[in-house]
């Protein structure tokens, strides 16, 4: 049985929509302590506990997260390059092979979420390459970087609330490693997604990013409460596109995972 992760999904929600952060964001390494302090009482009155408020004081400046937010080319290719550098071809052989390999289980997906096997195997694929490589950067340094950081200080500072709440409640660690952006697990939930969307899709009473299983119901969760109409197409034009969009906002990206699912699926 499927169990949704408890969150205060309205507590994250009012943090967002909430008035600006006192904390002063920066555009180097200089600011990043004192910047800590004063998210730290933000932090404390959106409802992280001490847990995520220590991850918080022991986070360091991640220079490797801000070089990747500053060099994001493939974003820029054509939509066949971009295919081309990801592997499409490949990811699709191997999504075909993993759906036949475990058919009940993305039968299941869709039977509870509407949405078909190709869409999770092609985001799987394209993000980690089914789980190959899920990333090597501290998260909570990464989002916290981010989230200080003056570019998307705004779109980051709930994804830093998100994952100091998630090292509250024991879902993370101050360690754990995820991707450049402190993205999470096999699909990379962003942390503020993944307390928001996070389902238990193996039955073990708790939910992991880094379980396989785990990681498609969040997925598949997150894209039929964004809108995913069961049934309806989702290329580009189509009623489901649009909740592609929500994943990823690379114009490029949104394209390649609709003609590699249709691909897996067809």
């Amino acid at each position: 049985m499927l169990k949704t992760f408890f969150t205060t999904t309205a507590a994250i929600c009012a943090f967002a929509a909430g008035p600006a952060l006192a904390a002063q964001c920066g555009n180097n390494a200089n600011g990043f302590d004192q910047w800590k302090n004063a998210f730290a009482q933000e932090a404390r009155a959106a409802g992280v506990g001490q847990r995520g408020l220590d991850a918080l004081a022991n986070a360091r400046y991640a220079n490797g997260t801000i070089a990747a937010d500053r060099n994001q080319k493939s974003f820029k290719y054509s939509l066949s390059k971009f295919m081309q550098v990801r592997g499409a071809d490949t990811i699709v052989a191997q999504g075909r092979k993993r759906k036949a390999r475990n058919a009940g289980f993305y039968q299941s997906l869709e039977q509870r979420y509407g949405v078909p096997a190709g869409i999770l195997l092609a985001i799987h694929g394209m993000e980690t390459g089914f789980g190959g490589f899920m990333g090597n950067s501290a998260v909570v340094s990464a989002i916290t970087t981010l989230a200080y950081d003056c570019r998307r200080s705004d779109f980051f500072v709930p994804h830093a609330i998100g994952a100091l709440k998630l090292v509250d409640r024991g879902a993370i660690t101050p360690n754990t490693k995820g991707a450049k952006h402190g993205e999470l697990g096999h699909t990379q939930f962003l942390p503020g997604n993944a307390l928001r969307y996070g389902v238990d899709g193996n039955g073990d009473g708790r939910v992991d990013f880094y379980s396989e299983a785990d990681a498609m119901a969040s997925t598949a969760n997150f894209l039929r409460q964004k809108g995913w109409q069961p049934g309806a197409g989702y290329q580009e034009g189509q009623p489901n596109f649009r909740v592609i969009q929500q994943w990823n906002a690379a114009g490029v990206y949104q394209k390649a995972i609709a003609i590699m699912a249709s691909r897996i699926d067809g």
